[in-house]
């Protein structure tokens, strides 16, 4: 059984989604949650709601601090907040580039900076972040999202390079389609649509022939994120129902 008790965690994107989950079930299993959102986060036991917008970095290492100085130690980061703004490459909006950056891939980037200075400190920690198969494979209108997905795992791996020697675990979990506000496209959830029943079910192309819940990816994450896990470090694990491995 995993238990967080003692332990100390920061989620970014914890107001709802896989955030939400992950933030829900590292506090009932026994940790103190600190939740990063530019949402307030339902309260619950175990969790504390911090205002944060991810694309402001001295923002992010306030709230690090902050929590530091609230808990006494953060032993877990796990970034999840992310925003999709598709756009073809040839009418590629600036503005809307440098915004898919900064939260999805800056934010987690500098908060693992400042995090784990923290933990190579205390000689422990646990850092997960949430990529996406978009991290290996495309589609049109998503560049922006695709380079930001990728950098994170590349990032990942250096960063469990550098804080290995420190007692630090860095690890990625990348999934496919999941039920969240993120699959909503114009009002329309497309876990549920049309063309992906056609494509995804109909066609076999997703095995398990659904899309995941986001307590589903929360519980990987969890794993990855605990003691039960002393030997994982950077990697990133595929949560997609087996869709990336079919030709």
């Amino acid at each position: 059984m995993i238990s967080f008790n003692g332990k100390n965690a920061i989620v970014t994107g914890g107001a709802n989604g896989i955030g939400g989950a992950t933030a829900h079930l590292l506090a009932e299993l026994g940790a103190r949650v600190a939740v990063f959102d530019r949402e307030s986060t339902p309260a619950a036991l175990n969790i504390v709601s911090h205002i944060v917008d991810l694309s402001d970095l001295q923002a992010c290492e306030d709230a690090v601090n902050q929590v530091n100085k609230d808990f006494g130690s953060i032993e877990i980061l796990i970034n999840v907040a992310g925003v999709s703004i598709p756009n073809y490459l040839t009418e590629l909006d600036h503005n809307a580039y440098q915004k898919t950056l900064a939260v999805n891939l800056n934010a987690p980037v500098f908060l693992m900076k400042f995090v784990g200075n923290i933990m190579a400190m205390n000689g422990y920690g646990r850092i997960v972040s949430v990529t996406s198969i978009h991290a290996k494979q495309s589609e049109p209108a998503s560049i922006a999202y695709d380079i930001t997905k990728a950098g994170l795992e590349a990032a990942t791996r250096t960063a469990a390079l550098e804080l290995a020697e420190s007692g630090v675990l860095v690890n990625a979990i990348a999934p496919g389609f999941v039920m969240t506000r993120m699959s909503i496209v114009d009002g329309v959830d497309e876990t549920e649509s049309d063309w992906f029943k056609n494509i995804y079910l109909e066609n076999k192309r997703l095995p398990l022939q659904r899309a995941a819940q986001p307590i589903e990816i929360a519980r990987t994450i969890a794993w990855l994120a605990s003691d039960t896990n002393t030997y994982v470090t950077g990697q990133t694990l595929v949560v997609d129902g087996g869709m990336s491995s079919r030709f």
